[in-house]
């Protein structure tokens, strides 16, 4: 016969159960024998071998309209401001009739990938590049798809790929960050430093915005300059200050991120300004980023920054935009063509740098938004949010170039066949650089979190080369 408990005894029994439960996980180190976790940038083996050993990626904050530029919808342009179909007209009342693009389409390269007139210099690279045309995500706020698409999740706080990568892969070069983020210099793009947070890893693996003019890092030099036999003795003896400290103190494991931090500060003083100087380039190669036009300049100069860091053993490097100049709520022809013109001549030549250098199949290179627009109109013509379906394109790194994966739907509104989710790209990011994403774990809480949190990836393998 089964014993009975009354409800009294289940909740007394249940209560005094948490307190076990905290106790276990107090002692659980201790009691496996564990050595406490330290956090440094030494590099560290992958799970498996990878195709790619850096990433670089080319955020379009904003959201680019992909019926625009790279997912070309003839069946769109035809009913051009007739009103959408029944299917989605419930999805998208906020928006009018259908808006085609005003732009045409070509095949380029031997694939046949077809690129928008907008994107003339890019397009030249197209058996380099893999179109994902099925992308969607799980909100249409900027901040949340934003989120979504660095961090994994809908939710503020996370650590962002970056973070990941540098927490997983260490960085090749002890003399810089791994993860190195290149912001406007004209301002910061929307979420500010949210965009590249470690969230609740150690401040260690987040990303270390470089300036892209004047000097990379604010004191990175003292004022004052000191003898080198000075400035070599300062050093010796704080690091045995901050060893005779850690060792008092063993269990408070973000003491070594925080020492690590300091000791890379000391020597990016030798080495970020070399890193990042780019009048070390020649004449023909500033021409052929466009750092010679006023428009491009700008966005031209961090292409080739970025090209100099990945050279240099940096896992992970971030282009930013300032604020959301994607985000094309009106005039959305315009403003489209104004953010292709500042950025289509320095990505190819990143692509072109990249390849002559032999570091294009080691260097994965991504770009896109946080989410696509809406193919019927807004404000008769502009576009609005629209995260149902969109584009975001992959080069280099292990990817087969001059294909598409995945479609949208006759009238771009959703990702229809193979469809991608974030986690499905994220898994393929990782599987890239040697990592698992389901091992690639951080243990918070009594939980392992991981990038992709509780989702069950699809790695996007016919992409590979």
């Amino acid at each position: 016969m089964q014993p009975t408990f009354s409800r009294r005894q289940v909740l007394s029994r249940l209560g005094g159960g948490f307190g076990g439960l905290a106790l276990a996980s107090l002692l659980e180190p201790h009691l496996r024998g564990d050595t406490p976790r330290t956090h440094d940038l030494r590099p560290k083996p992958t799970h498996f071998p990878a195709r790619a050993r850096a990433v670089i990626q080319l955020f379009m904050h904003g959201g680019p309209s992909h019926v625009d530029l790279l997912d070309p919808k003839p069946v769109l342009s035809r009913y051009d401001g007739q009103a959408p179909p029944p299917e989605v007209a419930d999805d998208e009342r906020i928006t009018g009739n259908l808006l085609g693009s005003p732009y045409r389409f070509h095949q380029h390269g031997q694939s046949g990938l077809e690129f928008s007139e907008t994107l003339p210099h890019v397009a030249r690279h197209a058996d380099k590049i893999a179109v994902i045309r099925s992308m969607f995500t799980e909100h249409r706020n900027h901040e949340q798809a934003l989120w979504m698409m660095h961090t994994g999740l809908i939710v503020a706080g996370r650590p962002s790929i970056g973070a990941w990568a540098a927490y997983g892969l260490g960085s090749e070069n002890q003399n810089l960050p791994a993860y190195i983020v290149l912001p406007d210099p004209r301002g910061l793009p929307v979420d500010g430093i949210r965009n590249w947070s470690s969230g609740w890893m150690p401040p260690l693996y987040q990303g270390t915005p470089f300036r892209a003019e004047g000097m990379p890092v604010l004191n990175l030099r003292p004022r004052t300059p000191r003898p080198a036999a000075v400035e070599e003795n300062r050093l010796r003896l704080l690091s045995e200050l901050n060893a005779e400290h850690r060792s008092r103190r063993p269990d408070e494991l973000e003491l070594d991120a925080r020492i690590a931090s300091f000791e890379m500060a000391a020597r990016m003083q030798l080495s970020a300004g070399a890193a990042l100087d780019i009048n070390q380039e020649t004449p023909a190669m500033h021409r052929l980023y466009g750092l010679d036009n006023a428009v491009t300049r700008p966005y031209a100069t961090r292409c080739l920054m970025a090209r100099r860091l990945i050279e240099r053993g940096v896992r992970f490097v971030q282009i930013f935009m300032a604020g959301q100049p994607w985000d094309t709520h009106g005039n959305n022809a315009a403003q489209t063509r104004s953010c292709c013109q500042q950025t289509d001549q320095p990505v190819a030549a990143l692509l072109t740098d990249l390849a002559q250098r032999g570091l294009l199949d080691s260097t994965l290179v991504f770009w896109g938004g946080e989410f696509g627009r809406t193919p019927g109109a807004q404000n008769r013509d502009g576009r609005d949010h629209h995260p149902y379906g969109f584009s975001v394109w992959l080069a280099g790194g292990g990817i087969r170039g001059g294909q598409t994966h995945g479609a949208t739907d006759d009238f771009g509104y959703r990702a229809a066949v193979d469809r991608c989710s974030v986690a499905d790209l994220h898994a393929t990011m990782l599987h890239l650089l040697g990592l698992d994403y389901q091992r690639l774990a951080y243990p918070r809480h009594g939980r392992d979190e991981r990038l992709t949190d509780v989702h069950q990836p699809r790695l996007l393998s016919r992409l590979f080369a």
